[in-house]
């Protein structure tokens, strides 16, 4: 039985998902604090401050009413130029996917932008950001777990069009895991 009040069941995908969906940020930019929605109560708890001396290059979250095989739902990394605060709703503009595994675990992470931020709402496609914004983003989820000792693989990042797929999918398996 699930609780219609936790955010992740409570709240839509997005009228326009696949293309603008509804992200829920648990973590802001800029912090080494990792917080999660507690699946139990809808709360979000401090999971741990991670061990590295790594900030999140960015806004950080999930999307609600999808499910992923880690049994979550699907992660999403919402840029903007300013620090979203937690359990803020935020329509997000899909543009690409980083595909990655987590203890050898798929673990995949739409990347959007802020789609009321006007200062990267412009990017369509993951190809059109500055390299410098794939690299940071590689080099903090490939290091930011490595004093836990737990390895993170990078796969390629993907186009929008793959992303897209993903969310498909990701909305399906909760429809079926959930209706």
């Amino acid at each position: 039985m699930i609780d219609k009040n936790n955010p992740w069941h409570k709240v839509p995908v997005g009228e326009d998902a696949p293309d603008i969906v509804n992200g829920i940020i648990e973590i802001p930019q800029n912090t080494r604090a990792k917080y999660e929605l507690d699946k139990e109560t809808g709360l979000l708890k401090m999971d741990r401050v991670i061990y590295s001396s790594m900030y999140y290059p960015h806004n950080y979250g999930f999307i609600p009413q999808t499910y992923c095989d880690d049994n979550d739902p699907l992660d999403i990394l919402v840029l903007s130029q300013i620090s979203i605060v937690p359990m803020c709703l935020v329509e997000a503009k899909v543009i690409g996917v980083m595909r990655m595994l987590d203890g050898g675990e798929m673990d995949d992470k739409i990347i959007a932008v802020a789609n009321n931020d006007m200062s990267v709402k412009h990017f369509n496609d993951i190809s059109e950001l500055p390299a410098h914004y794939i690299k940071e983003m590689r080099n903090f989820f490939e290091d930011y777990k490595k004093l836990e000792n737990k390895t993170v693989a990078v796969e390629e990042f993907q186009d929008a069009q793959t992303a897209k797929d993903i969310i498909r999918k990701s909305i399906a398996d909760y429809n079926k895991k959930f209706q």
